[in-house]
This record gives structure tokens, sequence and C-alpha cells, in this order.
């Protein structure tokens, strides 16, 4: 059936008048217009011309594309012989594809590019029927004048936003734009039509995979626990858990929770939250056969955590942070080592576990010997006989990286450490392992000595200590004379940090080395430091994503003058810019927001 959506004309309105306007009846009629107009003035400034950036080459196989490509395809055939022309986009305003329209339209629409692989975000060309619908949450029209930059004036356009039925997440913008004289009251009605015949589409087609986990997910949901189910396409948090946890333990849960993506054995581990509260996450997989789909967390949290009293962490030298995870990790080490509790710290490679220990051990024992070994550097006769001589002599000692020892040398190392505890030496040490998690389970023998173990959090699960971290750093680093801006830290917050703490110093390390004093802009970060990817990256891409950020200052944020001088096309650049997670400006070029 064809639709009538081009031979009803409605008069254009006037020129949009000033968002500076005091009449009260103005002001209230189409607030969020108002407000999009304010918005757009503060990203675009007074220019009437802003244009759309060219983003990257269009997906061809995503969750959206493969629903919305033949339901768009159907519609359009249905509005053939009208001048409309009708728009996907995803999240982030970037065009994907564009059905149906005459040719006049269609030129018209290349010359202001909205075409596919431009971005019509508001911040880019101001209020439109895209951007404005996704900064809004709602279907919006735009008509005519209503839009912020001169050069779409000439048209009238609704957008619908598509979201993805299981999880709510907003996956993109059905956008029906036409020419303004041709305006009709059912451009937005086609549009919310689409984008719901896309939704259902989506729901049709969602994998078993994702249909498993959202089975299982909504089984373990009513127990009246809080739940957060993962899978591909699946992040789904219960409203028991939105209830019992405020945004930043949510944001904290799904941080310690991404790493559960891809197990396929069940695990329960121990979190702290910024709350103060601790929580336990049970991990339970999902399967479809014998094919991982994801899986479901079970959260509980312990309650009597929220009333103690406040533990009161002590001030340890070398040893910088002041987030509830960090302090926990801190008194649990140092109450170990008063009570000369035997202790085992995991952790990952960086996260400061030799530095946690040695502090400990001077703030409780003062000027007592603490012997520290390196497995990893010692041969493992040394080690063991180096321990020997030193528990001999009455020193505390730390192994460190336990996990190397083969098993004959674990073996021997729990013989010697098991006379100790016997009571072979007059005086009883404090002995202290650190290990790196989830390793073979060759230790356990000599784990049994140890009674208390602690996972020491990597950074990314206390990036709120980086302000303090860095000054802390640069001191021992012998550059107190050199502070970041507070942009910079807040650009250090950004990132993974996947070799932890000491990644952090050696990225310090590298600024001092170019500088000795004054304050560090973005703009003079290392080059992996802006750039804000959450991926892993091999050598070669690590190389390649510091080249185009070198290109990029070098040319002040040109972006054809960076690929002609790397040697490749823009679009090629556009899509590399986007996929190492860069952005870019004339002055400077900054990590993209998350």
């Amino acid at each position: 059936m064809a639709h009538n959506l081009g031979t009803s004309k409605v008069a254009v309105p006037p020129h949009f008048p000033s968002i500076d306007s005091a009449d009260p009846a103005e002001l209230e009629l189409r607030h969020w217009l108002r407000v999009s107009w304010s918005r757009s003035r503060d990203a675009l400034g007074e220019t009437d011309e802003p244009t759309a950036d060219y983003v990257e080459q269009v997906p061809v196989d995503t969750v959206l594309t493969r629903a919305a490509y033949p339901v768009l395809s159907a519609l359009s055939a249905e509005i053939d012989n009208e001048p409309v022309s009708l728009i996907l986009t995803d999240a982030s305003g970037t065009v994907l594809s564009r059905h149906g329209g005459d040719r006049g339209l269609l030129a018209a629409l290349d010359r202001v590019d909205l075409a596919p692989g431009f971005r019509y975000a508001e911040s880019q060309v101001g209020t439109n029927g895209i951007g404005t619908a996704l900064e809004v949450g709602a279907p919006v029209v735009i008509d005519g004048s209503e839009h912020f930059s001169g050069l779409l004036r000439s048209f009238s356009c609704a957008g619908a936003l598509v979201t993805h039925p299981l999880t709510g997440a907003v996956l993109g913008v059905v956008d029906l734009t036409t020419k303004s004289e041709h305006m009709n009251a059912l451009l937005l009605s086609f549009a919310k039509l689409a984008a719901a015949r896309i939704k259902e589409r989506i729901l049709d087609d969602a994998n078993e995979h994702d249909l498993a986990v959202l089975s299982d997910y909504h089984a373990v949901s009513h127990t009246g626990q809080p739940v957060i189910a993962l899978g591909d396409e699946v992040l789904m948090i219960n409203a028991l858990t939105q209830q019992q946890f405020d945004s930043h333990d949510q944001a904290a849960i799904i941080d310690r929770i991404r790493d559960a993506r891809g197990q396929a054995k069940s695990f329960t581990m121990l979190t702290d939250l910024p709350s103060g509260a601790t929580a336990r996450l049970s991990y339970q997989p999902t399967f479809v056969g014998d094919k991982l789909a994801g899986g479901i967390v079970r959260i509980t949290e312990q309650l009597a955590t929220r009333t103690a009293p406040v533990v009161t962490t002590p001030i340890l030298r070398a040893v910088t942070g002041n987030s509830a995870v960090w302090r926990r990790t801190v008194h649990g080490v140092v109450e170990s080592c008063r009570r000369r509790e035997w202790l085992v710290l995991e952790g990952e490679p960086g996260v400061g576990k030799t530095t946690l220990i040695q502090a400990a051990h001077e703030h409780v024992s003062g000027t007592h010997h603490l012997a520290v070994l390196d497995a990893s550097t010692l041969g493992g006769e040394d080690l063991l006989a180096h321990a020997a001589t030193e528990l001999a002599g009455g020193s505390d000692l730390a192994v460190l990286h336990a996990h190397t020892l083969s098993d004959n040398d674990l073996d021997e190392l729990s013989q010697l450490l098991q006379e100790v505890e016997q009571g072979s030496l007059p005086r009883e040490p404090w002995v202290a392992l650190t290990m790196y998690p989830q390793e073979p389970s060759a230790t356990s023998a000599l784990l049994r000595l140890f009674p208390k173990s602690i996972s020491v959090p990597p950074l990314r699960y206390h990036l709120e200590d980086i302000p303090e971290l860095v000054p802390a750093l640069l001191r021992t680093l012998g550059a107190p004379d050199l502070t970041l801006s507070a942009a910079s830290l807040n650009q250090l917050s950004r990132l993974a940090w996947r070799g932890n703490v000491a990644h952090l110093r050696s990225v310090l390390y590298e600024i001092h080395r170019r500088r000795r004093s004054g304050v560090v802009e973005p703009d003079a970060l290392p080059s992996e430091c802006r750039a804000t990817t959450r991926r892993n990256l091999t050598q070669l891409q690590s190389l390649e994503r510091d080249a185009i950020v070198d290109a990029l200052a070098l040319h002040s944020g040109d972006k054809t003058a960076a690929a002609q001088a790397l040697g490749m096309s823009r679009a090629t650049i556009y899509r590399k810019i986007r996929g190492f997670g860069i952005i870019y400006r004339a002055s400077a070029v900054q990590p993209m927001p998350e």
C-alpha cells in the first residue's frame, strides 16, 4: 500500500526565534527544541553552516543492519513515488543507508552530506531529526527553519529511535527526510512504524545464544535476587540490582564482571564497592549445546559492611589511594602483618603487590628486616637456599612470583615453611607470597600453610585513585615540579591500564623524560594516552595508533593532511580513528569520551 507523504503541504514556520527570547509563552512552546538550539550553539558557536564529519565505511553486518535493511527496502517500495528518503543511522548518528527518494532529493541530500558514512549528531550539524532524536531520547519532527543550520532549513525530517527489544539499548535512528515544501504530518508516524518493524525483526532474528541467556536471566530474576545477564548482544540488569545498588556501585559491578565474558566455568568472587559495601558475585555460564552463550551473575550484598564502623586505613609510605576498594586492600595487608598471619597476595602484574607488602611491613615492624626474594629471577635452588638462610637469621620473608616455581621447588618450599610453622625457629616469622590470579593448582599444598589470601585490585577497578597516584609517582621519579592538568588526569582516568600501576608509572616516566617541570596538558601526553580503545592491541596496532595520533597532532587535527602524511586514504584514517578511540580537534588530539 502506498502512503501519501508528499501531497499534503503545510506552511513552513517563520525563522525560529532567538533562544534568548524572554516571552514566557514562547519559551514554553516546544521547550525541548529550544534546548536543542542551545546545545547546538554551545557545540558549534555562531556558525550557520556546520558540516558533518565523515566517520567510517558503512558497517555491513550488525544487529541493526541485519534487521533494518530488509524492513527499509520493503517500506521504501511502498513510498516509491514520494519525494521522501528513508535514512538509517547508528547510535552515534552515523548514516548507514538511504532508501528511496527521487533524484532531485538525493542530490540535495548529497550536497549537505546526509549520506552513508557521515555523522549527523547534533554536535556536528546542530538541531536535526537524527541527532536531536538521539539527544532527546524520543521521536521528533524538525520542520524547515527549526533546523539550527541554514544549510538544512530547506528540509523537513522525522526521526524515531530503534532500540534493542531485549536490552533496551539505543541502536540507531530511522529518519524520513523530504524537502520542507513537502512536509506532512504522516512523516513521524511512518518513521515510528519503520522503527517498530525493525525492532520486531531484531527480536525474530535474535540468535539462540542470546535467547538462552535471556531465558536463564528471567528464571533467576524470579527468585527475587539481583541479577545481571551477559551475552554476545545482551547486558541486562534487573530492577532489584538497580534498586539495591546506586549508579556508582552498579558501574563498579559491571566493571568487575566484564572480565567474565567468555568464561566457561562457574566462579564466585567478592568485590568492594564505592559505597563501602562488599558484593558476592556468582557467575554461572549458559550453554547452547556445547557452545558457550554467555552467563548469569547473581549478586549478594554483604549487608554488614554498610553498617559496620568505618575502618581507619593506616597511612603507608609509598602507598597512595583513597578509594574504598584500595583502602580495604591496604587495611587487610596491614592487619595480616600486624597479626603475623601468613599471607598470599594475588593480583595481575603491576598492581603493586610488592609495594604493599614492603610498606605494610615497614609500618608494622619498623626496622625489622624483610627479605624479598623473586622466584622469577632466582633459580629454584638459589631461592630455597636464600629463604632458609634469611629465616634462620630471624628475617621475615616475602617470596615474589611464587607461581613461577617448578612443582619440585614448590614442594621443597612447602617443606621448609612447614618446619618453620612447627616452631623450628626461635622467632616465628611473617611470610608473604605474591602470585598471579588463576594460576594452576600446583601450589595448593603450599597454600594450605597460608590462612589469609587477599586479591589486589587492578588499577581499572579504582581509577578514582589516579589523581592521587600521579603526583605520588612523579615524586618517586624525581619530578616534584611536574604536574598534570585536570584535563590530563581526566584522560588518564579513561584508560584501561592493562599494565596497572606499573604501566602508569612508565607513562609518567616518559612524560618526565621529555620535560622536567610545568603543567602537562592533554596534547603533551604520550600517544598511547590519547586513544581510549578497551581492546588489547598487538604491537603493530599500537605502533599504528601512535603514528595516527602523532600525525593528527603534527597537522593540528587535520585528518586529510594526516592521512596523506601516513600514506593512507581519508576513509581509512577515519575508520582507524574510530576503531582506536581517538578524538581530535584543531588544537589537540584527545581520547574519545566513553
